[in-house]
């Protein structure tokens, strides 16, 4: 009996510590990802100057950086099934720190844009890989918090990036800043490989004679595979992510010129009020989750989210506020997106048919890409104009859009909820 007795008490705290660790890692991964996302970014007033450059063309860099990820999201989720999520990860990690070592290097803007384009490469592997091993590796009743940390990790990997490139740029030039941040993907890199053996996960290996049977005798089943394309609140949380991701472009590209010109801040101060957008995000998601873990309505909590933080970003569209302040708009701006996120995952959740909710999800993040992939050039054209307030003007118009959307999702799954109790 004392054995029955021990044997749980032994497995339980080794299980948690596995799932400790692996969700570490997974979250150290996304935050490198979520670094690259912004490897151009904060170093455009360097950049623009060395190669002579507009906004617009800036902003290509990352429209393409952004369309590369996107296609390429959905092609590496079949290589994930097929290969497993480790190798595919490692890869996307390579690409990474060969991206910056290209980038560091470029002595033309067509390299600029290979260099975008291999980061592009590199970021697109991480959804699908962080996803499956967090689904295949974590105890499920574990996967809450799990979901919590990989996205409160991407915040702040996107809060590190401008400090440490525009850090680097200001002491020595933006090269140097690009070549010391190709040392941080291979760092990640040797951490997972050192901890391989946690992450193999399980790969899907196909029968064609079996497939061949079961579409023969489930041909019915088979011809509903994309019938979740059908459902309008499908469409409606791929413009919801669509909107956001052009608001948070914006921000994410352009905000701290935008201070500079509207407040006369410093570049320091401009990309520390940015630093502080991602950090103060972080600490919403973490607020949003306990909200998101009580509330029923989540389009409601989305709603209010936004509609405080479009608020703020008109508040520094006039200009009138000092740098000061500025800075603690941008902020609060961050603290309401960031409130909004768990509530907006479980909304797409509760929209998604119980069969099709990995599809869903796969529609719906691509929205996410084509946001990003599209905001750069609008943003970048405004900044052309030298109209700087315009930016966080445009940063409250899509909130407000996002906010239709989402009370448009929540409603139609209510009643969608309600027919089928009925």
């Amino acid at each position: 009996m004392a054995n029955a007795g021990y044997a749980p008490a032994a497995t339980q705290p080794a299980a948690g510590k596995t799932d400790v660790l692996i969700i570490s890692l997974v979250g150290v991964a996304h935050g490198i990802s979520h670094f690259f996302h912004m490897i151009l970014a904060p170093l455009f007033p360097w950049i623009k100057e060395a190669f002579q450059l507009s906004y617009a063309e800036l902003g290509l860099l990352m429209t393409v950086f952004f369309v590369i990820s996107g296609i390429g999201q959905a092609l590496s989720g079949f290589v994930v099934d097929r290969i497993g999520a480790r190798a595919v990860l490692f890869f996307g990690i390579s690409c990474l720190a060969l991206a910056a070592l290209l980038l560091s290097v470029a002595p033309s803007y067509g390299f600029l844009m290979l260099g975008a384009m291999v980061a592009g490469v590199g970021n697109s592997v991480f959804h699908p890989a962080d996803y499956t091993l967090l689904n295949q590796k974590v105890t499920p009743a574990r996967l809450g918090y799990a979901f919590s940390v990989h996205g409160i990790t991407g915040n702040l990997g996107w809060a590190a990036a401008p400090v440490f490139l525009v850090s680097i740029a200001q002491f020595s030039d933006w090269r140097t800043a690009l070549l010391c941040a190709s040392a941080l993907p291979l760092a990640v890199l040797a951490l997972l490989v050192w901890h391989r053996d946690l992450l193999r996960t399980h790969q899907v290996v196909k029968n064609p004679a079996a497939d061949s049977g079961k579409l023969n005798a489930n041909s019915a089943q088979t011809e509903g595979t994309l019938d979740f394309l059908k459902i309008p609140a499908v469409w409606m949380c791929f413009a919801f992510f669509f909107l956001i991701a052009m608001g948070l472009g914006g921000i994410q590209n352009f905000s701290a010129t935008s201070l500079r010109d509207l407040y006369g801040m410093s570049l320091a101060t401009a990309t520390s009020a940015y630093t502080l957008y991602m950090l103060a995000s972080a600490g919403g998601m973490l607020w949003g989750g306990m909200l998101a873990a009580k509330a029923k309505n989540h389009d409601r909590t989305i709603a209010m989210a936004f509609g405080a933080a479009g608020m703020f970003a008109l508040c520094l569209a006039t200009g009138l506020p000092g740098s000061g302040l500025a800075v603690v708009l941008m902020a609060a701006i961050g603290f309401g997106s960031g409130v909004a996120g768990p509530s907006r995952d479980l909304m797409i959740r509760a929209a998604a048919p119980k069969n099709a909710t990995g599809r869903v999800y796969g529609i719906v993040y691509s929205g996410l890409d084509s946001g990003l992939a599209c905001s750069p050039l609008l943003f970048g054209a405004i900044m052309d104009r030298h109209q700087p307030a315009l930016v966080f003007v445009l940063v409250c118009v899509f909130q407000v859009l996002a906010i239709l959307t989402a009370v448009n999702v929540g409603a139609r799954t209510r009643a969608r909820n309600a027919s089928v109790s009925a």
